[in-house]
């Protein structure tokens, strides 16, 4: 079997996890970083919607299918509010970070890691799509509506931290495709080595905040990544069985569409409106998020053969 993942996500995941790290070891040194995670954040989305362009926005909106809005109601409205009330009978103290996590966007690299697997990857780009222009409106609607008698929380407040984050961005690069459209190309090209680096300084400036969190409970990183392993197993199941009558290529379409979600947006969101327990566990799903690759191909290969 080849090794599913390329060099660059390796050093990926490497920048990731030695930044966190960095973050709380030293966080005196990267304290200046605290103010500058959702600028770095909007950064980080200018360069992954530098391919997609307004027109094949509104054409995905227009070809998504009954069963593809059927789904994405699952992921962001549905399924969301199930897991928050599991939650609060297994691990209560999770239950705001399932729900979280769980109506966040589908990830912009989505349709990559449905290559990877054998999945369906036309539609998991229009959920990506979908979801990615919804969030900024559907996941302050569900904390408001949740977590209403728990939480002090502003809907207006999540909705324009979501909107500068997401449709900001969108908007830049729709401008620079019009006025400017060598400087697009040359961003492009320089994608990568940037996006490393909003990794690493959004992982610093938020981690550097919760510090001293990490050497007062220290099994809070133990936790989150049994959450968050057990969160990927339950999305990626209800993504196969939604799509339980339709082919193998749209089951495992199905399971990335839930379980590879924008864990990055809700690093940031959770750290401006949230707590560090909420944080981590949507940094944490980094190792499910890679790690669900090796069982979704193996899936794929006994479903295919059973046929």
């Amino acid at each position: 079997m080849t090794f599913p993942f390329r060099p660059r996500d390796v050093i990926l995941l490497a920048v990731v996890f030695s930044s966190m790290a960095a973050g709380i070891c030293c966080p005196q040194v990267f304290a200046f970083l605290q103010p500058y995670p959702l600028l770095c954040l909007m950064i980080l989305f200018f360069m992954s919607f530098l391919s997609i362009r307004l027109e094949e926005v509104w054409e995905a909106l227009r070809r998504a299918s009954l069963s593809i809005l059927s789904l994405v109601v699952l992921k962001m409205a549905i399924l969301p509010v199930i897991l928050y009330g599991l939650f609060r009978f297994v691990m209560p103290e999770y239950a705001v970070a399932a729900l979280l996590l769980t109506a966040v966007s589908t990830g912009v690299v989505a349709p990559f890691m449905s290559n990877l697997v054998g999945g369906n990857s036309a539609r998991v780009l229009v959920v990506t799509v979908i979801t990615s222009v919804l969030v900024p409106f559907s996941l302050p609607a569900v904390v408001e509506l949740v977590l209403s008698q728990s939480v002090n929380l502003s809907f207006w407040d999540m909705l324009r931290v979501l909107a500068l984050a997401i449709f900001v961005p969108i908007a830049a690069v729709q401008i620079l495709r019009r006025l400017a459209p060598h400087l697009l190309d040359a961003a492009n090209r320089r994608a990568y080595p940037v996006n490393l680096v909003m990794f690493a300084l959004i992982n610093l400036g938020v981690f550097s905040k919760y510090a001293e969190i990490f050497y007062s409970e220290p099994t809070l990183i133990a936790e989150a990544c049994l959450v968050c392993i057990v969160l990927s197993v339950i999305y990626a199941v209800a993504g196969i069985l939604f799509f339980r009558l339709s082919s193998v290529e749209d089951r495992l379409a199905g399971a990335v569409m839930i379980a590879h979600m924008n864990n990055v947006l809700m690093i940031v969101f959770s750290a401006q409106f949230f707590g560090p327990r909420e944080t981590m566990t949507a940094a944490m799903y980094l190792l499910p998020f890679f790690g669900l690759v090796l069982p979704l191909r193996y899936y794929g290969g006994r479903a295919s053969a059973d046929r």
